[in-house]
């Protein structure tokens, strides 16, 4: 469905964020994108979505194409009409609107009125806290309830496939579980995920497929499975537990081993 192959960002002209990153999101599927912070993770969002020019930044090398379509460039509102939409790091809900203003702002590129209808009770039914909530304003939502709404605003623009930037960033435990529950959820309703995270184990549990980026570039990829049971990744993101039984600190952890797959 999506396919980004060797794409090169630059900010400010200067600034090499992308270093010849690929990677595949099939029709369908759970991709999980990880890495630390500054890896470049929402970047490629950007890049994707058309929003590098709000951030100075600019693609330089590689393709973007969806269904088909060369994406590398084009308008976010193309891009929101051909079937992405995208769930920002740190939810950016429209605080002073009511919770239904917000979902009707994700409607905004869809003009038919029927598909707006059923946009809206799918996300309905699966936030019902927001049914309850509907005419609350979006600033006084808790965490966990502004990015279910940021996810259900998301949701009625009927995408094809959704971006989720760090869905679990700042949430309790309990929540995150609600949460992962509810992409596979949303998934098994037909619509593909780009799942960007640092919580490896909630992204890998549900991911068919992952790939992990340090500076702009993929240096290890795979089933979600298979990741998930690797010692370096366990090391880097769940702690390591030494042959002594001591556990070790995060600074301790190796760099992966790097695979030049962008060469």
């Amino acid at each position: 469905m999506l396919s980004i192959s060797n794409l090169e960002v630059v900010y400010n002209k200067v600034i090499l964020s992308l270093r010849g990153l690929s990677l595949d999101v099939p029709d369908g599927s759970i991709v999980a994108l990880l890495g630390a912070n500054g890896a470049g993770k929402s970047t490629t969002a950007r890049a994707v979505t058309g929003l590098l020019g709000a951030h100075n930044g600019a693609i330089t090398k590689g393709t973007i194409t969806f269904e088909g379509q060369d994406l590398a460039g084009a308008n976010p509102t193309h891009i929101v009409k051909a079937g992405i939409t995208q769930v920002m790091e740190g939810r950016r809900t429209f605080a002073d609107l009511t919770v239904e203003e917000n979902l009707r702002c994700g409607a905004y590129a869809v003009k038919d009125k029927s598909a707006n209808a059923e946009a809206y009770e799918r996300v309905m039914d699966l936030f019902p806290v927001l049914r309850d909530r509907r005419r609350q304003v979006a600033g006084y939502l808790s965490g966990g309830e502004q990015q279910m709404l940021a996810m259900g605003r998301a949701l009625m623009g009927a995408p094809k496939l959704m971006i989720l930037d760090e869905p679990s960033l700042g949430l309790a435990p309990l929540l995150v579980e609600h949460i992962r529950k509810i992409i596979v959820d949303i998934n098994q309703q037909g619509t593909s995920v780009l799942l960007i995270e640092q919580n490896a184990m909630m992204a890998l549990s549900i991911a068919a497929y992952g790939y992990i980026m340090e500076t702009g570039k993929v240096v290890m990829d795979g089933a979600g499975e298979k990741l998930l049971a690797d010692e370096e990744v366990q090391e880097f993101y769940l702690g390591l537990h030494g042959d002594d039984g001591e556990q070790r600190s995060f600074r301790d952890a190796k760099h992966y081993k790097r695979r030049k797959r962008w060469l």
